[in-house]
């Protein structure tokens, strides 16, 4: 089984903000497997489904943002089939990529997210694969806790709306050719950028 992690804030306040995007991620994923995440166990609301012969679990934490790991140390010890460093896959906010652009990474550090760092002190490794989904505000001093915490703007909303595509491709790719392919194919880079070897 995979276990696929969106990170967010629970309530109605938080649902359509940057920091809520991995929820919405997980909400896009569920909308193209026909399934419902409104199974509520080890703190976290669930749902259950298959992409292409692999079951999954996609889950969204209630523990608010900072304590994630609570939730996913919880649900990999209930799931004894799930390996983290091979079955899991966490999909968070980028505050430093742009807004509509994914980068997914086999491993390593928070960079400061406190939600993938409480993810990383639970299960006392960084060898996570992780979906970061941009979030930069289209004015870079606008970003901070403000600027997460609030809703997207109207003239967001189609790069939004790309971004969770891109990402529930992006696990559907990881789970059925591998981590590698994936990258290669959605790690796209910025114009006059040059792609850094494993970002």
């Amino acid at each position: 089984m995979k276990l696929i992690v969106g990170l967010g804030n629970p309530g109605i306040e938080y649902q359509f903000t940057p920091h809520n995007i991995g929820f919405l991620a997980v909400d896009r994923i569920a909308e193209r497997c026909g399934v419902l995440v409104d199974n509520r166990h080890c703190k976290a609301l669930t749902g259950r489904g298959r992409i292409g012969n692999e079951e999954i679990l996609l889950a969204k934490p209630e523990t608010y943002m900072n304590l994630s790991g609570m939730s996913v140390l919880e649900l990999v010890r209930k799931y004894e089939s799930v390996d983290p460093q091979k079955d899991l896959i966490v999909i968070y906010d980028e505050l430093d990529l742009p807004l509509g652009m994914i980068r997914i990474r086999p491993r390593g550090s928070s960079a400061g997210h406190n939600g993938m760092q409480s993810i990383i002190n639970a299960l006392q490794t960084e060898e996570v694969q992780r979906i970061r989904i941009g979030a930069a505000p289209d004015d870079p001093k606008k970003g901070g806790a403000k600027y997460i915490l609030s809703p997207f703007r109207k003239s967001q909303l189609v790069a939004v709306d790309e971004a969770l595509d891109l990402t529930a491709k992006a696990v559907e790719t990881i789970i059925a050719e591998g981590i590698s392919v994936a990258m290669n194919r959605f790690n796209r880079k910025n114009k006059g950028e040059e792609p850094a070897e494993g970002s």
